[in-house]
């Protein structure tokens, strides 16, 4: 399987991968001490949101950025 090429600046992944473990460990803390149903599913989503974000920074390819076409001026080749 082909590596996808990089389409993130190195400081948007380090962002990433910070923001996302956040969102991880607050949706895990959170979850510990859940009442409801619909907050349960709240910080499941959260978690999962933030497994995104690190994954997406830790391999420094974004599909959406893939799909939208678009480069960062930093990560843009020139013609």
């Amino acid at each position: 399987m082909k590596r996808p090429t990089v389409n993130i600046t190195a400081p948007e992944r380090f962002a990433r991968v910070f923001i996302g473990l956040v969102a991880i460990v607050g949706g895990v803390l959170l979850l510990a001490s859940t009442g409801g149903a619909v907050s349960t599913v709240l910080e499941v989503l959260l978690m999962l949101a933030g497994l995104d974000l690190v994954l997406t920074g830790a391999l420094g390819h974004c599909p959406l950025y893939r799909k939208l076409g678009y480069v960062p001026p930093s990560l843009r080749r020139p013609a």
